[in-house]
């Protein structure tokens, strides 16, 4: 697809030994991400957002990914900007915000402060409880792209379809994830939608219901819909990203 460019920078200046990992939402792209990318490597920070297996393609080829499949992409991707650099802070939209979640659980080694946008943990919905057998049945259902309040350009990269298999294994592993919160000790920051179709505001609560860290910080966006990113409250929270990725990096 064209635009699906996963961004890479490698920093300058004083804040060259900061990372920052932005990892995109389900059946998206780096697009999604791209223009708090190209903020924060404006500051200097060397910045990596990658693309997704499966993603970027067609709907039928993400078909063929798992969730294990992003999470090991986020974790190399994660590693390789931890290199040679004092400090990462990861941010993630929707599912991107449940594997840098993941990410932190797993090797906090890698991990120093979350950006969640609309992170994905929780959802109540019929066709949820249907999945396991519907799976079989539907390759695919309409796709979550492009709720933005918005109008005019850009709109969100992504496919217009979601297929069921895939996507299963992302719900399936949603209560690892939030029994897993617990060890998640870094700061956050958790940005919300006031607008969001596709993921309910429950997902953030459990969140802060069950994460481990004491330094949270709740950023309303009150303007938004899920793709907070590209939407009225965008360069709010680009400013808010920055200042974040600033207090991290300046930690000892």
């Amino acid at each position: 697809m064209a635009g699906a460019d996963p961004f890479h920078h490698d920093g300058h200046g004083a804040c060259a030994d900061v990372g920052v990992l932005l990892v995109h939402g389900i059946t998206a792209t780096p697009q999604m991400v791209r223009p708090v990318a190209e903020h924060l490597a404006g500051l200097g920070y060397a910045v990596s957002a990658p693309l997704l297996p499966g993603h970027g393609t067609s709907w039928q080829l993400m078909g063929r990914t798992r969730y294990a499949d992003w999470l090991a992409a986020v974790e190399g991707a994660a590693a390789d900007l931890a290199r040679g650099r004092r400090r990462v802070v990861a941010f993630g939209v929707s599912l991107g915000g449940a594997l840098v979640c993941d990410l932190a659980q797993l090797r906090p080694d890698l991990i120093d402060g979350l950006v969640l946008v609309n992170p994905a943990f929780a959802a109540k919905d019929w066709r949820l409880t249907a999945m396991p057998l519907l799976k079989h049945v539907l390759p695919r259902m309409p796709g979550l792209a492009d709720d933005i309040r918005r109008e005019g350009p850009p709109r969100e990269l992504a496919y217009t379809h979601l297929p069921l298999k895939a996507f299963h294994s992302f719900v399936q592993q949603w209560p690892r994830l939030v029994a897993g919160l617990a060890r998640v000790h870094v700061p956050v920051l958790l940005a919300r939608s006031a607008h969001d179709h596709v993921v309910p505001a429950r997902s953030s609560e459990v969140f802060l219901e069950h994460v481990g860290s004491s330094d949270v910080t709740q950023l309303w966006l009150h303007e938004s819909a899920h793709v907070a990113t590209l939407d009225h409250d965008a360069e709010l929270l680009q400013q808010a990203t920055a200042e974040f990725v600033a207090r991290v990096g300046a930690a000892a």
